[in-house]
């Protein structure tokens, strides 16, 4: 099958590897890459979305699967089905449960889906008063996308109100805070919850702990996250089903209502409070490390599930998993997340170790490559992952291979899965 991705990060590198993992071999393309993709495909730079499903066409892509969020809300799904092309991922009215918090928030509402109390506004007087009814923590997002850092949990009442200040003057994210929505802090314990979907039918898969701080001890300012690993022993059958039943099921057929029918990944943040599963948000994709440590655990064709999903087949089909645990450790440029960083030399030790060589790999993010040497160039480089029988297992192997890459000023965390150890 020929198939062309979406996107330049770890969570299009992870998707692709699976894929060429598979016993059936696959032709691959990316738009655009990174330095490391085109070990695995061929590299496209067309960056018009008409021109590139023009190409798809013209290549006879048989799939096209779309990492990030900005070409879902862009409407990219909209324009190669208007091109006669199978895609995976929501429509550009269906991706507005990312793309707008606020319309997310008042889409729980409306269906009765639990989610944390909240106003929505961009009144700095309204957004004030409603800051005043609640106790801190104080949790203050944007209303846009910001690239995953769009949500400040203020730790007192003057830090909320500077928060919604910076966002509605266009301080802090530009028009992507030019409405806000401030809510309760929700006090337990928080999952990545992933549905593959097809409008009608879903596959809910492993959950996965994310670890968002950038220091140990969960300390420092949010990134992109740091580390991720699955399956959590948090998660249980009656946590699943409720998930199903409480978020899951009412949001697709919420959906169909609004005449935007959810097709591709339902991202969904979950805060467990007392057993009982509350809607943090809804992204429309894959996260990202989560992605990176749920694809070397599907036993069945990623392929086939993406293709399936892209064109309403899901029930034909049984998606399998492995009973191992994968422990995904995110290695960072040194300046990362607060400016970019100078691009430094990559450099790889030599695997002698069979342990290394079998349970653990390389997710590739933010490289370039040059004369066949990969430099990193900035945010997120790259993720370590393992796999193992235990999540000790998995994440000591994880690190095992941290320790045989190298470049100036890398940055990780040491603790990655503490909550489950």
């Amino acid at each position: 099958m020929k198939i062309l991705i979406l996107g330049s990060g770890g969570r299009e590198y992870s998707i692709a590897l699976a894929i060429s993992n598979e016993s059936e071999p696959h032709e691959l393309f990316f738009m655009p890459g990174n330095g490391a993709t085109n070990s695995l495909g061929t590299n496209l730079n067309i960056k018009d979305y008409n021109d590139l499903a023009t190409f798809a066409k013209e290549k006879k892509i048989e799939l096209t699967i779309v990492g990030p969020e900005a070409p879902l809300v862009d409407g990219v799904v909209n324009i190669f089905k208007d091109n006669g092309l199978t895609i995976f991922g929501p429509s550009k009215e269906a991706a507005h449960l990312e793309g707008s918090k606020v319309y997310m928030k008042n889409f729980l509402a409306k269906y009765n889906i639990p989610t944390a109390h909240y106003i929505e506004t961009s009144s700095i007087e309204d957004a004030f008063k409603f800051t005043d009814t609640l106790s801190a923590p104080i949790v203050v997002k944007a209303d846009g996308l910001c690239g995953g850092k769009g949500v400040i949990i203020a730790q007192n009442h003057d830090e909320a109100k500077i928060a919604i200040s910076e966002m509605l003057s266009g301080k802090s994210f530009g028009d992507a805070g030019l409405k806000v929505i401030v809510e309760e802090f929700l006090d337990g314990y928080e999952l990545s919850m992933f549905a593959v979907c097809d409008g009608d039918d879903y596959i809910l898969l492993p959950a996965a702990q994310d670890h968002k701080r950038l220091l140990d001890n969960d300390e420092g300012p949010n990134t992109g996250g740091m580390g991720a690993y699955a399956p959590t022993p948090l998660v249980n059958e009656e946590l699943y089903q409720k998930v199903k039943d409480r978020i899951i099921r009412p949001t697709l057929d919420g959906m169909k209502k609004e005449e935007a029918p959810f097709e591709g990944v339902l991202f969904i943040g979950v805060m467990v409070v007392n057993g009982e599963p509350i809607t943090l948000e809804f992204n429309v994709r894959f996260g990202d490390p989560e992605c990176e440590i749920l694809m070397p655990l599907m036993t069945s064709s990623v392929s086939d599930m993406f293709y399936k999903a892209a064109t309403n087949k899901l029930s034909e089909i049984k998606v399998e998993f492995s009973k191992d645990y994968a422990v995904g450790v995110v290695m960072a440029s040194g300046n990362y997340p607060y400016k970019s960083s100078t691009p430094a030399e990559i450099i790889l030790d030599d695997v002698h170790h069979e342990e290394i060589e079998k349970y653990t790999h390389i997710s590739y993010a933010g490289v370039s490559q040059e004369d066949g040497v990969l430099y990193a160039d900035g945010g997120r480089i790259l993720v370590c992952i393992g796999t193992g029988n235990t999540i000790k297992q998995a994440r000591d192997r994880a690190y095992l291979r941290c320790g045989q890459i190298h470049f100036a000023g890398k940055k990780i965390r040491s603790d990655i899965a503490y909550q489950a150890l």
